[in-house]
């Protein structure tokens, strides 16, 4: 007998392209439809300044969590190639996107390791400008320090515990400042994608 293993995976989106806020939204939508597994919960979908200040356009965000048996790499192939069909050029960072999607948590894995985490997470500003790793790292190294990934996770997964670092995400949304929580705001939702089996 095969048994196959649900994980819930914390899942972000975002987009920042010329093509509007109601063009992004129908991004999202459709990204999700395309993942394997089962969308559990999704956020509404908020309006954030571009990360880094000034690399472009207001972003629209939201997150979700998925239900899914893909092991972490394979999902990820799964995302980057939801981008790619979207426009997504990967090589390119920091740069106006149709759409873009990031793998945030799978459970409460650590990967590859502690040290590894550990190292991408204190890794300074300046060297992030230039320095992508070459595996995937969970949760996200920069998961606990960006509002416009925290606050849409507020509406999904707030008890959500951080496997490194203990907190759970209501607490993360605690420590920003008063300005980091003004500036996200809610625009509107992606509904019609919670509780539908999504394909393969």
């Amino acid at each position: 007998m095969v048994v196959f293993i649900l994980t819930l995976c914390l899942v972000a989106f975002g987009a920042n392209s010329s093509t509007g806020l109601s063009a992004n939204a129908r991004h999202v939508a459709q990204a999700i439809g395309q993942m394997p597994g089962r969308v559990v919960a999704a956020s509404r979908l908020f309006r954030t300044p571009a990360w880094p200040t000034g690399s472009g356009p207001d972003f629209s965000n939201c997150a979700i969590i998925l239900s899914t048996n893909l092991p972490p790499e394979r999902l990820l192939d799964c995302l980057h190639r939801i981008e790619a069909r979207h426009g997504r050029v990967r090589d390119r960072r920091w740069e106006p996107r149709s759409l873009d999607i990031d793998l945030l948590a799978v459970g409460a894995r650590v990967m590859p390791d502690m040290m590894t985490w550990r190292r991408w997470k204190e890794k300074p500003y300046a060297a992030q400008l230039f320095d992508a790793p070459d595996r995937l790292i969970l949760p996200h190294p920069r998961l606990t320090e960006r509002a416009f990934v925290l606050i849409p996770l507020m509406d999904v997964a707030p008890a959500w515990r951080h496997p490194a670092t203990g907190r759970t995400v209501r607490s993360m949304v605690a420590g920003l400042s008063a300005r980091e929580r003004r500036e996200i705001r809610p625009v509107g939702t992606i509904g019609g994608v919670v509780n539908r089996k999504c394909g393969a």
